[in-house]
């Protein structure tokens, strides 16, 4: 079983910057492609980065590209979220999630795409 856990978030005036982590059990880290969701009240799930096996695959959405950047230690069994210049709109629990894929280079954007997901961890921005 495959457990998400991620950290960092909390409140944060507009333009500051958080960076997220989610920590992932497993001897098979490696094989997941990852991703990081959000959900503001009221709205649907949305991506907002997702990292290949290899670290040099990645995407990012419109609305965070150029402020976000995802990124994975292996090693640590952990994906990270670097969020700089964020904004009152990028307020919204994230999720970590994972999926297994033989692929190296493939990134996954669908919610459906992916086989586990953390709890959550709650971003407010501040304007």
């Amino acid at each position: 079983q495959v457990q998400l856990v991620e950290s960092g978030g909390g409140l944060v005036q507009a333009g500051g910057s958080l960076r997220l982590s989610c920590a992932a059990s497993g001897r098979t880290f490696s094989s997941w492609a990852m991703g990081w969701f959000r959900q503001a009240p009221g709205k649907e799930r949305e991506i907002v980065a997702a990292i290949g096996r290899s670290s040099g695959s990645t995407y990012y959405s419109d609305s965070v590209k150029g402020r976000f950047t995802i990124s994975r230690d292996n090693a640590k069994n952990t994906v990270y979220l670097q969020m700089n210049t964020l904004i009152p709109e990028d307020t919204a629990v994230y999720y970590c999630a994972a999926r297994g894929t033989p692929r190296f280079i493939a990134v996954f954007t669908g919610v459906g795409d992916y086989e586990y997901w953390g709890q959550g961890t709650q971003v407010t921005v501040s304007s």
